[in-house]
């Protein structure tokens, strides 16, 4: 693991004085201004960059000085696409391409057992253990959001632009997200409207805006969705957009739903001309999911569209997986709980020495960006947990204050801007990460050591053997599916390597 060393020559005091403007309690700094979407701090590479040359600039980039560097600042995401399809693809025998991996949609795929907050806001969770290294340890920072019943949401505009186009019908893509809408339909509320846009060659509208009162009009367009033609998704977007546009209700959640293997062939298919457009949209507060399908999937077009459209991105290859999306999450995760949420650390470079974030990498921001508003943030449903995990390198025998998180978010609705926070002192870390850490706590740590070998070959200085070892002993003890699905995973990585 390669540690990003702090900033020498601030002192304690000022470093201390930076975490208290952080403020210990939860509060509202006072209305917020709109936010204005603004371009992303990352290069966008068009469609025919190579996955192996955006991994190595990701990798190098990750190794650079390039801010105050004792400061942690990352807009939150909750998207979980690229483990989906890592773990197809595993499934099937081949090795996930590296470019694809992003440690954080695999670790914030899993479970967490956060306290929810009260209210609205969020809960700040810090926690972490030593590692079997000399002075080293790993350290956590879990956002939670309180859940709701779907009862309680606001009512829903959703427009579901469905991709037709030939590459659709190969077995699990167009059926699988038939399936899922038809599933969907039974469990939205009656105040909720859809909309339903295919789209190949060209665009067509299906179905306009509609009542769930007439859910038996919306079945008969779903079941007329039939393969033909090339992916155009620039024309799927237009045309998914302008109903939704044409349909917004002020008093009501207004999302698109994109439902596509992002292969995108025909209109424009430079990307940055696409997540301008998501992102204009995304400005008038019309949110974008995007929901992945088939073996051979876009990931990275998927996942930016995601990020620009200011929502999430999931991937879905079985129908349980669709039942959960569809059934479960998207009906009670509808609205939002924050709009343009960030996180940031302030690390005490008295007691750490060096820190890496794992992952986050196109999510970074500047420290300065962490409290302007007009900067973009990620979008935080209801009951969603957001974790992000450091390595750190201590200082040997330094004891004190390790590091204080802190998580800004504006409302949705008045976009008044609160924070919360929550500090680790040295003292609290676990004594050994396989010893004494809480369970889900070692779980994450297997997860994102997993996501790190298979892209860069790093993970907390374990090969695939030790990571299987410690999955398949926290399957026997968390009794989650997932886990043991994780342990069949990093076994079935070792059998293609």
């Amino acid at each position: 693991m390669r540690f990003r060393p702090l900033i020498v020559g601030v002192g304690l005091v000022a470093l201390l004085g930076l975490a208290a403007c952080g403020g210990g309690e939860s509060g509202t700094s006072g209305a917020a201004a709109p936010a204005q979407v603004d371009e992303r701090r990352r290069s966008v590479p068009s469609a025919s960059s190579q996955p192996e040359q955006q991994d190595q600039a990701a990798r190098e980039d990750t190794e650079k000085d390039t801010t105050a560097t004792q400061i942690s600042t990352f807009a939150l995401d909750v998207d979980t696409a690229s483990y989906g399809y890592a773990r197809r693809t595993l499934k099937e025998g081949r090795w996930p391409a590296p470019a694809e991996i992003r440690p954080e949609e695999w670790v914030n795929a899993f479970r967490q057992d956060y306290a929810q907050p009260p209210d609205d806001g969020f809960t700040v969770h810090v926690d972490g253990a030593r590692l079997p290294s000399r002075d080293e340890a790993v350290m956590r920072v879990g956002l939670q959001t309180r859940a709701s019943q779907a009862a309680e949401r606001r009512p829903a505009n959703l427009t579901f632009v469905v991709d037709v186009s030939g590459s659709m019908a190969e077995a699990g893509r167009l059926d699988l997200v038939k399936s899922a809408l038809l599933k969907l339909l039974d469990q939205l509320a009656p105040g909720d409207q859809v909309s339903i846009v295919s789209f190949s060659d060209e665009a067509s509208l299906l179905a306009s805006m509609t009542p769930l009162t007439a859910r038996d009009e919306l079945r008969r367009a779903v079941n007329e969705l039939a393969v033909a033609g090339g992916t155009n998704l620039e024309a799927g977007l237009v045309a998914g957009y302008q109903e939704a546009s044409k349909a917004f209700r002020p008093a009501a959640t207004n999302r698109v739903v994109v439902l596509s293997d992002g292969l995108a062939n025909q209109g424009s298919t430079q990307w940055q001309a696409l997540l301008d457009r998501v992102k204009e949209h995304a400005g008038k507060q019309v949110t974008l999911l995007t929901v992945g399908v088939g073996r051979e999937y876009g990931d990275e077009l998927m996942e930016q569209l995601a990020d620009n459209g200011d929502g999430m991105a999931v991937y879905v290859s079985t129908e349980e997986e669709a039942e959960k999306i569809f059934t479960t999450q998207l009906p009670a995760n509808i609205e939002l709980r924050a709009r343009d949420a960030k996180a940031q650390v302030v690390f005490n470079q008295a007691v750490v020495e060096s820190y890496r974030l794992i992952g986050y990498e196109n999510r970074a921001l500047s420290a300065e960006e962490f409290r302007d508003d007009s900067r973009d943030g990620g979008e935080i449903g209801p009951g969603h947990s957001v974790t992000a995990l450091y390595g750190l390198k201590l200082k040997p025998g330094a004891d004190g204050q390790l590091a204080q998180a802190t998580v800004r978010w504006q409302d949705p609705d008045t976009r008044a801007a609160s924070e919360a926070s929550e500090s680790l002192r040295s003292g609290d870390l676990a004594a050994s990460v396989w010893d004494k850490a809480p369970v889900r706590l070692q779980v994450d740590v297997v997860v994102a050591a997993f996501a790190g070998y298979m892209r860069e070959q790093e993970a907390f200085g374990m090969d695939l053997s030790a990571l299987g070892e410690h999955a398949t002993r926290l399957a026997a003890t968390s009794e989650d599916p997932m886990v043991s699905e994780l342990a069949t995973l990093i076994d079935r990585a070792k059998s293609i390597r």
